[in-house]
């Protein structure tokens, strides 16, 4: 599966989905866009959206979409990664067009 990091995922995320590919919006010098033209951009390439950004579903219209959408409940690394194991479960689990929040309570 192709995979996009936004540009708040931890980039250290990237190894615990080593049977993805995995580029984030910066190194693709998308850094600057905002969500909206990054899904746009990214629905070209790639299969799923990484993100940690909570306000997604509620500022962009994820219908009709074929990019995947994965929804992290923080940016925080020392947070994700005990929980790496979880986050590849759900990325590996994801269907085109899909939209998950994860939990981590």
């Amino acid at each position: 599966m192709n995979v996009l990091f936004d540009g708040c995922v931890p980039r250290p995320l990237r190894g615990f989905l080593v049977s993805h590919i995995v580029k984030t919006a910066p190194e693709l010098g998308w850094g600057a866009l905002k969500n909206g033209d990054l899904l746009r951009v990214a629905e070209e390439q790639f299969d799923l959206l990484l993100t940690a950004d909570q306000n997604l579903r509620y500022q962009q219209n994820l219908k009709g979409r074929r990019i995947a959408v994965l929804v992290l409940p923080t940016n925080d690394w020392t947070v994700l990664r005990k929980h790496t194991e979880r986050i590849a479960a759900a990325v590996a689990e994801m269907t085109p067009g899909s939209f998950r929040e994860l939990d981590f309570t």
